[in-house]
C-alpha cells in the first residue's frame, strides 16, 4: 500500500503542476511518471515487490485527474482523463515497463542472495 500512496501523491502533484503550465506539459508529466516508477520500484519492500508495477498505472491515472483540461463537469473530467490516457500511453507503458524490469531484477538478486546463504549454512554447521 505504501508504494501506491507514494506514487499516487507524487503523480497528483505532478498532474497539478502540469495543469498549471502552458499546453499541459505532457512531456514533463511523462518524465516525472518514469522517475516515480523507478523510485517506487527501488523503494518498495522486498515482500511487496510486485505491488509497484501494479500501482504505477493507477498512480498515472490519479495524476491525470489533476492535469486539467477544457472539459467541465464530471463528464468533461472523465473525457479529459481518458483522452490523456489514450494520447500519452507511451509514457504509461514506458514507466510501467521500467518499474517491472527493476522489480524483476531486484527479485532475482534477492533469490540469488537467499540461495547463496542457504548454501553457506550447512558448511558452517
Amino acid at each position: 500500500m505504501g508504494v501506491g500512496v507514494f506514487s499516487s501523491l507524487l503523480m497528483a502533484a505532478a498532474g497539478g503542476l502540469s495543469g498549471l503550465l502552458p499546453f499541459g506539459a505532457p512531456v514533463l508529466y511523462g518524465c516525472v511518471f518514469v522517475l516515480v516508477c523507478v523510485a517506487g520500484a527501488l523503494w518498495v519492500r522486498p515482500a511487496e515487490l510486485f505491488a509497484a508495477p501494479v500501482a504505477a498505472p493507477l498512480a498515472y491515472t490519479v495524476g491525470q485527474f489533476f492535469t486539467g483540461g477544457p472539459g467541465s463537469g464530471l463528464s468533461g473530467l472523465l473525457q479529459d482523463v481518458f483522452t490523456g490516457l489514450a494520447l500519452h500511453a507511451l509514457w504509461l507503458y514506458a514507466g510501467t515497463l521500467c518499474c517491472l524490469v527493476l522489480v524483476l531484477v531486484r527479485r532475482v538478486l534477492i533469490a540469488l542472495r537467499h540461495r547463496r546463504e542457504q548454501r553457506r549454512q550447512p558448511a558452517a554447521a
